[in-house]
């Protein structure tokens, strides 16, 4: 962090001691990330889904015909494999597997303050992934990326792999190639339990300041129908950083709901009951009003790697993955029966 930022996280979190310690510890994380992400960081030490939305059951693919003109079903990837192709090749010869991650959503991927060390669900997914490449689970380095720049890191070949809450859909299966999905979640609102004129992502949120990260699928449904909400910075679009609507990490829309700076947020439900959690001031309002899935995000055209994850999720569905769950999400996240059954083109 920078000099500037550690004071600012200061007065914020003196500012909200009254909300509890998790929920400042959310607010100074949220405003210093979203002043500096962390450089390279070496491994070291709601409402839920319906049951049937989860298929027959963990690990059992079913192949479907994807109609690239239609996008039927974004979520289909490429069947699984362990061999070797150029991709897998490289990240050997490296000897680390160099993931993007999260470092401030809760339960997700976030630093813990008291261990200095990134964790969560999309955490323990990434290190399963160095595991099986490398034959070591600290085999990788966890690098800190905003929402607004997964893709562009990917592509560039900053980091090999996305494993950081991203939504498959049809936009990004033509930036990026995605693993099988490994959860289920759904748009939601999030807003103050005070505020009963919310009610959910509806006619309520008319005049309503809405925060969303800047390149995520929630700012994409409110530009398909804001319900009159006002989520747009002026400088949308442009290289303007007086971003207050519009925000690069999804967390900081929290820090904004707390400073009373927005009225309510839209999100990843499965993102917003961790924020939930954080603070017992806010709730999810209303019910989820999509159907996403997460993937693992790989480079376009780093198909041997894209096989080689669906081939770890194989055996991740079978009792890896409730580990991680119950872990991290069953508290916030209960009910939810497994993982979404893999779909293969």
């Amino acid at each position: 962090m920078t000099n500037g930022a550690y004071p600012l996280a200061r007065r914020t979190v003196r500012r909200f001691r009254g909300w509890g310690g998790v929920a400042a510890m959310a607010v100074a994380c949220g405003l210093t990330a979203s002043l500096t992400l962390l450089p390279l960081t070496h491994a070291g030490s709601g409402a839920a889904a319906a049951p049937e939305a989860y298929g027959p059951g963990p690990g059992i693919g079913t192949g479907v015909q994807v109609r690239a003109e239609s996008c039927e079903r974004p979520e289909a990837s490429l069947t699984p494999s362990s061999a070797d192709g150029p991709a897998v090749r490289a990240i050997k010869k490296r000897g680390k597997l160099v993931v993007g991650v999260d470092q401030s959503s809760y339960r997700w991927g976030y630093r813990n303050p008291e261990k200095g060390v990134l964790e969560g669900f999309d955490i323990d997914l990434a290190r399963a992934i160095a595991a099986d490449l490398l034959g070591d689970r600290d085999a990788v380095i966890l690098r800190a990326i905003p929402t607004n720049q997964r893709t562009e890191l990917l592509n560039s070949g900053t980091i090999d792999l996305v494993v950081r809450t991203m939504t498959i859909n049809c936009k990004r299966i033509g930036e990026v190639a995605f693993s099988t999905a490994y959860f289920q979640a759904g748009q939601q609102v999030l807003a103050p339990r005070a505020a009963r004129d919310i009610t959910g992502y509806d006619s309520s949120l008319r005049g309503k300041r809405v925060c969303t990260a800047e390149g995520s699928t929630a700012y994409d449904a409110l530009v398909d129908n804001s319900f009159g909400a006002v989520f747009k910075d002026a400088g949308d679009g442009t290289k303007d950083d007086r971003d207050l609507l519009t925000v690069p990490n999804q967390l900081d829309c929290l820090a904004r709901l707390q400073l009373g700076e927005v009225d309510a947020v839209v999100t990843d439900n499965a993102l917003a009951a961790g924020q939930a959690a954080q603070d017992p001031a806010v709730e999810l309002k209303g019910e989820p009003f999509t159907k996403e899935y997460y993937g693992v995000a790989a480079r376009l055209g780093n198909d041997d790697l894209v096989r080689r994850v669906n081939q770890v999720l194989v055996g991740y569905r079978q009792g890896p993955w409730q580990k991680a769950y119950k872990d991290w999400l069953e508290k916030d996240l209960p009910g939810i029966p497994g993982p979404p059954a893999p779909l293969y083109k």
